[in-house]
């Protein structure tokens, strides 16, 4: 996706804290940073959670970095928000967080916002976005009453972990239904946590047969969506997922140009 720019837009993607042996690594899984290559046709940059960790001090950089980007990108991950940032009780015995995650992207995500630069959420990702904006998640959704175990079957190969799950009622007029042509589609479905009050700015682009909120679309950006699903896996053999990272490049190739223009005025 080249377009006029003589380069293809660069996407930044949020990296994990995670411990190798007693060390900590900034890591981000292969698939979402293909999907970001091959499905956006960008050039995919692994962004640092730069909040102060143990081998890390605080480095104040979100500006500098949205400078560099032209879209933002948050995968999923197997820890979750902390409850605290959305006011809640304390999580579960046993509940991975990732606070210096948590640390970086909730205000990374105002601050790309502010300056309509197109992002893609998935999974945590999503639950960050609708955090970031004032929102809360049900830490267990499959202990809440009518709705679904939303989880994956643990102990499956992963093909199996990720394969379409439940359906999803894609919003009339919304940019997802748009995408596909349809109003319904089948997605995966790997996750335990869910939004439970929608974030002020946030509107509903999908929902799950139990009514569990599964993307949202901020109202007010060119290009901002979270979808609760993982569209990045096998991006090219879901014509719904294809479609979720053409539009997140064609916005990015969009943003670069827009860009240019201001710069060069």
């Amino acid at each position: 996706m080249q377009g006029t720019l003589g380069r293809r837009p660069v996407i930044g993607i949020v990296a994990d804290v995670k411990r190798v042996g007693p060390h900590p690594f900034h890591a981000v899984g292969e698939k979402y940073i293909n999907a970001v290559a091959r499905g956006a046709g960008a050039i995919p940059i692994v962004l640092p959670a730069t909040m102060a960790g143990e081998d890390l001090e605080a480095l104040d950089v979100a500006e500098d970095l949205l400078d560099l980007l032209d879209g933002l990108f948050l995968p999923g991950s197997v820890s979750n928000v902390a409850a605290r940032h959305y006011g809640s009780k304390s999580a579960p015995y046993g509940t991975l967080e990732d606070p210096q995650r948590d640390g970086t992207v909730l205000p990374l995500i105002r601050a790309a916002l502010a300056r309509d630069i197109p992002l893609l959420a998935v999974c945590r990702g999503h639950q960050e976005l609708n955090v970031a904006l004032g929102g809360s998640l049900h830490q267990l959704v499959h202990e809440q009453p009518g709705l679904m175990d939303h989880r994956e079957p643990k102990d499956a190969p992963r093909r199996l972990q990720y394969a379409a799950a439940h359906g999803v009622k894609l919003t009339d007029g919304g940019l997802l239904a748009k995408l596909l042509g349809a109003p319904m589609a089948l997605v995966n479905s790997i996750h335990a946590q869910g939004i439970d009050r929608l974030a002020p700015g946030l509107a509903v682009e999908a929902t799950a047969p139990d009514g569990l909120i599964e993307a949202v679309r901020v109202e007010r950006a060119s290009f901002a969506l979270g979808v609760q699903w993982h569209p990045e896996w096998r991006f090219r053999e879901d014509r719904l997922s294809t479609a979720i990272f053409a539009a997140f490049g064609a916005a990015a190739n969009a943003y670069a140009r827009r860009t240019i223009r201001s710069a060069a005025a």
